[in-house]
């Protein structure tokens, strides 16, 4: 890459690193979060596995250059397989003191920082904190620090572009991302296409973005300030195609593959609410097929139209958060009382109340397990990954479906904003979930039950001879008629809780990672997955007993998940939450299971699991 300027070679060595972290951090006009996911790309098309970990403000618009106002974006790439974004970064990437000392905690000793030198002004240093300039004060010495005139060189690039000075610093982002491209040689040719295509209809910015890039890019190659570049080799992986993708991203094409395979047209029925609104904004792209987005006036008339939708023979999705579900909970549990199907996506956050809105946590299972009045059972499950998000979004329609009932899917914003290499699935390989109507009148009841599933028939309304009236008083057993006869509200509610029960049947043997007996198994749900994963691996390689189980079934759980667990001395428990899994299994199972709860808005890191484990080991 060349902007026009000459150049004089600079001689340099090439250093080869099997997996590197980084963070980009940056007040939230920065651009971090696309800085971030452009040079996660780049590295997805080098051919690296990636993890990645977005972290928003979560204040709207805090003041520019305060701690509350930083952004940041963590990446792992690697030529190995990877199962995190990360613990710490190897590199922090500050775009000025408040996004240096919000994350500098996290930065080991030696390692590499990067800071926009001119950021560091005397008003900057006093919104975030500092008495004094810790770039000339010492306290950076046990770090690699280089600090890069990036606000300078950027103004330098495009001053002839004609932009405003604002404009122009808005153009930053795009210098730092072309300078990490030249340092850890990540393909250009990806972020110009994005800037072409992002940028395109404005030529001024596409112009100014596109040289901000090769400034940025230019100005590592010539400059003596990095005497080396690394290199992270291609990762070993299944042949196929594959494509970047995030937890969102990966659910609304699943709930959109699901649709297709049933052959019914997707009712998305939601309120904006984070970390749940990409799912939305990503559906109301799908029009073309068959796909309707409605955005409601609040959360109770989302699900409201939602379940209308099923009651008319639509596949039927509502998607909200923590604070929505307590909105919800009523009409889900009309959906269980009229036996009509409901998928409910939960993209859980920090609660309760408003809480933590950009935080991650797994704060809702026992919301979703009993949080509603009565007796109401419904489906409940859980991705691992943001790839498993398509897979189970598939699997909740099918359940959904079969058994005519809510299904919740839970994932969290750790899931729907991370991203990873997504081997996509062959079109014919999908399960064929085509529904079929009732039509014929003979024998019909409202509250008939299909023998093997308990399920009732599902009948567009209007359909001659089958004129039916379903609500939320109880009705009376075959016939729908209001009942409060004693005996029939038992049998009901014994049959909704049957049916429920009857998808044990279906859920495949647990997958157990490790010896078949040990000193301890450790069992997750949820995004706990990746951690807990590259924990035990470690701690395998090492020698430990010690296995990992998973559930993406919740409710119900596993049939063999009870012989699971009486195999191993010790069950341990990791939970972003303060034990929801752990009381459900103690209860359940009688297991003295043990529980390891973070409530940071924080995933968990592999070091934190590894350590406590060996703690468990130790202790008994």
């Amino acid at each position: 890459m060349n902007d026009g300027q000459t150049t004089s070679p600079v001689t340099r060595q090439t250093h080869e690193v099997d997996t590197v972290v980084i963070r980009f951090a940056g007040d939230s006009g920065d651009g971090m979060q696309l800085t971030g996911t452009q040079f996660t790309n780049a590295s997805a098309l080098a051919g690296n596995d990636v993890g990645t970990l977005p972290d928003f403000p979560a204040e709207i618009r805090a003041p520019a250059g305060t701690l509350a106002g930083v952004s940041g974006f963590q990446v792992n790439l690697s030529h190995r397989e990877i199962f995190t974004p990360g613990d710490n970064p190897d590199v922090l990437v500050a775009m000025n003191p408040a996004a240096l000392k919000a994350n500098l905690e996290d930065l080991p000793m030696n390692g590499t920082l990067i800071v926009d030198r001119e950021a560091f002004s005397e008003l900057n240093l006093k919104k975030a904190g500092y008495s004094e300039n810790p770039l000339t004060d010492g306290s950076l010495d046990k770090y690699q620090l280089f600090a890069v005139d990036i606000t300078k060189l950027t103004t330098l690039a495009l001053k002839e572009s004609g932009l405003s000075n604002k404009q122009v610093l808005r153009c930053k982002n795009f210098f730092t991302l072309g300078l990490m491209a030249w340092l850890y040689q990540r393909p250009v040719d990806p972020v110009l296409k994005f800037i072409s295509d992002r940028f395109g209809k404005n030529e001024s910015l596409c112009d100014a973005n596109t040289k901000a890039f090769q400034a940025g890019f230019n100005f590592g190659d010539t400059s003596e300030l990095f005497a080396t570049q690394y290199e992270v080799r291609p990762a070993e992986i299944t042949p196929g195609t594959y494509r970047n993708i995030t937890g969102n991203a990966a659910l609304c094409i699943g709930l959109v593959a699901a649709a297709r395979c049933a052959k019914l047209p997707l009712f998305l029925g939601s309120y904006p609410i984070t970390p749940a609104s990409d799912i939305l904004h990503e559906l109301a792209r799908y029009k073309a097929h068959d796909v309707i987005t409605f955005q409601a006036e609040d959360e109770i008339a989302g699900v409201g139209a939602a379940l209308g939708a099923a009651f008319g023979g639509a596949l039927a999705i509502t998607t909200t958060s923590g604070p929505g579900i307590d909105l919800k909970s009523e009409t889900i549990g009309l959906a269980v009382k009229t036996e009509l199907p409901l998928v409910v996506c939960d993209i859980q956050r920090g609660g309760p109340s408003t809480g933590l809105p950009t935080k991650t946590e797994q704060a809702d299972l026992l919301a979703a397990l009993y949080g509603r009045h009565g007796e109401a059972p419904v489906v409940v499950l859980a991705p691992a990954t943001p790839s498993d998000c398509f897979d189970v979004a598939l699997e909740a329609v099918r359940i959904a479906i079969k058994y005519m009932t809510p299904v919740y899917l839970l994932s969290d914003g750790y899931l729907a904003n991370g991203a990873e290499p997504w081997l996509l699935p062959k079109v014919d390989e999908l399960p064929d979930m085509e529904v079929h109507f009732r039509t014929d009148p003979e024998g019909y009841f409202p509250y008939v039950r299909d023998a093997e599933t308990l399920s009732r028939p599902w009948v567009v309304p209007g359909t001659p001879g089958l004129e039916h009236r379903i609500g939320g008083i109880e009705s009376e057993y075959l016939t729908g008629n209001i009942s409060y006869a004693p005996a029939n509200h038992e049998q009901m509610v014994r049959l909704r809780e049957k049916k429920i029960a009857g998808v044990a049947r279906e859920i495949p043997p647990l997958e157990v990672i490790g010896p078949e007996t040990g000193d301890v198994l450790v069992l997750g749900w949820g995004s706990t997955y990746g951690a807990i994963t590259a924990g035990v691996r470690r701690l395998l390689g090492e020698g430990r007993p010690v296995a990992h189980a998973h559930l993406r079934y919740l409710n119900p759980l596993p049939r063999d998940l009870g012989d699971v667990l009486r195999r191993y001395k010790h069950v341990l428990v990791p939970e972003m939450n303060m034990g929801h899994l752990l009381r459900l299994i103690r209860a359940e199972y009688l297991v003295d299971a043990i529980g390891f709860n973070k409530i940071q808005g924080r995933p968990f890191k592999v070091d934190e699991i590894v350590t406590r484990v060996k703690k468990l080991l130790e202790e008994h």
